[in-house]
């Protein structure tokens, strides 16, 4: 309960002084790491946070399944069809290239053998989040055009991570078994994904044709209507874990099918699961700071930073910048595209599963996914969370001496057809 009173004791006391900590770029996910790392540091600390408990596992898992389906249910449907072939390229052609970078990366600075374990650290790495530079979506100096890519690539990467995430961390728990355990696992992985997706859909589309045709009947309020958004993620979490599958990649496959149907529904709707959705995700910074003190006082490996530094440049960049040649998107557009990759709950959350997961069989490989995710995030904090804001006065400038007009809808970005 200590836990729970301090960290939203944090929360409330960020609340009242946002505006003038965000001058800072001090957001809430800032706030509440410090606040982690204040709490859970030392031999005797102020909160004690238990990692490698079943429990935990789960507490994590539900989280995630709220996260994916808010993400599954934010992504703009306008910015969808004006960039498909933007979005195309960015989540089908570079995220994998990504990932094989990030993998490659790894098996260079861990040369182990072990490419499961490496494969774990690039799922882990990957996916993009807002969170550490949440204010550029709001920053009208960058083009709306742009802030929308941005914000379905980071909406819809770490669902489409997921199930790769399962099947890389399944292969690594075999580390030490006999030879033919890493294919059983990966084949039982594959299984669950397709119950969690039997799952996302049985849930998903009946839940927004039964919400829309009730509200459209006028059977049912506003305020039932968020209440009823708010169930359907954990229903479709348990349905997969009754079925043998993975609950939280059936949440983001029930998010996929509800969306289209969420549209006809009153407005703000949506905004109950998505409060309730960050302030999970905010606890989970406070975790994260638990997690920044465990990093640092065990054995770390050195090797660490530099896989984190790599993953936040070369790894992101090289392979956005190869994906956008012949888009039209213009040069400056493409560069700031393939910099504002901030890592965050996505790599959080996987990062925590893995930890969780391989500490019983393989706990040196659970330190190094604990390390690499934490700098990873860490970096990330800083790097993408204090230079958005020049970045975009800078790109604003280069606008306005091109005789662009900064703001929303100033330039339409690169041709839609």
């Amino acid at each position: 309960m200590i836990a729970l009173v301090v960290s939203m004791g944090t929360l409330f006391a960020w609340a009242l002084v946002a505006a003038r900590l965000e001058r800072w770029s001090i957001g809430a996910p800032v706030a509440m790491t410090v606040a982690g790392v204040a709490l859970t540091v030392g031999s005797h600390p102020v909160v004690q946070i238990g990692l490698t408990t079943a429990d935990a596992e789960r507490a994590v898992e539900i989280i995630l399944a709220v996260l994916l389906f808010t993400d599954a249910t934010h992504v703009p449907a306008g910015v969808i069809r004006s960039q498909r072939r933007l979005l195309t390229r960015l989540l089908v052609l570079a995220l994998p290239l990504t990932f094989v970078l990030g993998v490659l990366v790894g098996g260079l600075l861990f040369p182990s053998g072990r490419w499961w374990l490496v494969a774990v650290f690039a799922a882990v790495t990957v996916p993009v989040d807002l969170a550490p530079a949440v204010e550029l979506i709001r920053d009208i100096r960058l083009p709306s055009w742009l802030r929308g890519v941005l914000t379905v690539e980071s909406g819809l990467n770490d669902g489409i991570l997921a199930p790769v995430f399962l099947l890389c961390l399944a292969g690594a728990q075999t580390y030490g078994a006999r030879p033919g355990d890493a294919s059983e696992a990966v084949v039982d992985a594959l299984a669950a994904m397709l119950w969690a997706v039997l799952a996302g859909v049985l849930v998903g589309k009946p839940a927004g044709l039964l919400l829309r045709r009730s509200w459209q009947a006028g059977w049912t309020g506003p305020a039932a209507v968020r209440l009823g958004i708010v169930a359907l993620p954990l229903i479709a979490y348990g349905l997969a874990i009754a079925l043998g599958g993975n609950g939280f990649v059936a949440a983001f496959v029930a998010g996929l099918c509800f969306t289209p149907d969420s549209r006809a529904l009153p407005p703000k709707a949506l905004h109950l699961v998505e409060d309730v959705g960050t302030l999970l995700s905010l606890a989970l910074w406070f975790v994260f700071g638990k997690l920044v003190t465990q990093a640092f006082t065990g054995d770390f490996d050195g090797w660490v930073v530099a896989y984190a530094v790599l993953t936040l440049t070369v790894v992101r960049i090289v392979p956005v910048l190869l994906c956008l040649v012949g888009t039209g998107v213009s040069r400056a557009d493409r560069w700031l595209l393939a910099w504002l990759g901030p890592r965050g709950l996505a790599s959080i959350v996987f990062g925590l599963l893995a930890f969780i997961g391989l500490a019983p069989v393989d706990p040196h490989g659970a330190d190094l996914v604990g390390q690499v995710m934490t700098m990873t995030v860490l970096m990330s904090l800083a790097l993408h969370g204090l230079t958005y804001g020049p970045l975009a006065a800078r790109y604003a400038r280069a606008r306005a001496r091109a005789g662009e007009a900064p703001g929303p809808g100033a330039e339409p970005g690169p041709d839609p057809a």
